[in-house]
């Protein structure tokens, strides 16, 4: 079985669209994106600077952008039963891709989700990285530096969010302490505490949004834990939810694995979610969108068993 993994926020290239940019099947999501953007995202990557496209609201827009407009080159094929989950903001496009939503209503909740958690957050926030350090340690500088675990990755990989100011001493002492560590492109924190006032409106807009039942030919997991979510409408919550709670990829990872899939497809942005699965998985073999040269060499990949 093959899974589809769609990413999350990170630093964002001007050629995110390069693969897909010329391709009549990708047209309704770059248009779907337009409109939330007013400009066409092709263009907006290519005249804007790393930190303006960093931005949080335009960064969760491009983000489902990407996964979404790789994804439509594709759903002619995926006819047999697939796997899909999303990191972070990559589940509002893992669920367009379950066939919950279009492409339309999938950007403009994501709009929404980025306005809500841009309002709650505050304009200090930010997320950063650890690797390396033991749980013990780790606890005790986020108690330090009042920080919070926001995703939890294998390989003792951490994202950490909280003030700015907070993140850097944070990551300046874990780096001392022996790990590797550095501030993240996302400059929101991101699935902690910071967020929780904005929980309740975004159910109220996944609530009130048009969507469909899982297609038959889809698995939808949820990307926080892991846990396969059948109705839509039960799930709205934990989606909600989701931007205020830490993220544990790792059960997400395991539980892919559970489910049998033989290969995953990365769908970006960038390739960090598939050199992770390769790592957690060793026996699955993993791929980018992004290390594709052409649309054709990814969909003779796609359709292979």
């Amino acid at each position: 079985m093959l899974a589809l993994l769609c990413g999350g926020q990170g630093t964002l290239s001007d050629t995110i669209f390069d693969l897909v940019a010329g391709q009549p099947a990708a047209e309704p999501v770059f248009g779907a994106a337009t409109a939330c953007l007013g400009e066409d995202p092709r263009t907006l990557v290519k005249a804007r600077s790393a930190d303006q496209l960093s931005a949080n609201r335009v960064s969760q827009i491009l983000t489902v952008t990407s996964a979404l407009a790789i994804h439509a080159c594709l759903t002619d094929l995926l006819t047999r039963e697939t796997a899909v989950t999303g990191y972070s903001v990559g589940e509002m496009a893992a669920w367009s891709i379950a066939g919950i939503w279009t492409a339309d209503e999938a950007l403009r909740l994501t709009e929404i989700r980025a306005r809500l958690m841009d309002s709650a957050s505050g304009p200090d926030g930010r997320l950063g990285y650890v690797r390396g350090l033991d749980r013990t340690t780790l606890d005790r500088l986020l108690e330090k530096h009042r920080c919070e675990i926001a995703i939890r990755n294998p390989d003792l990989l951490f994202v950490v969010g909280g003030a700015e100011r907070d993140v850097i001493a944070l990551c300046d002492e874990a780096a001392t302490a022996g790990a590797r560590s550095g501030l993240l492109a996302v400059k929101i924190a991101s699935h902690t505490s910071r967020l929780a006032e904005a929980c309740g409106p975004l159910q109220q807009a996944l609530d009130a949004g048009k969507r469909s039942a899982i297609s038959s030919q889809r698995i939808l997991l949820a990307g926080g834990d892991g846990e396969r979510i059948f109705t839509p409408s039960q799930a709205t919550a934990k989606l909600a939810h989701q931007i205020a709670q830490p993220i544990d990829w790792s059960a997400t990872l395991t539980a892919l694995s559970e489910l049998g899939i033989t290969r995953l497809l990365d769908l970006g942005p960038g390739h960090a979610l598939a050199e992770m699965a390769q790592a957690f998985l060793p026996s699955i073999r993993c791929y980018a969108a992004d290390g594709f040269h052409t649309v054709d060499g990814l969909r003779s990949w796609a359709t292979l068993d």
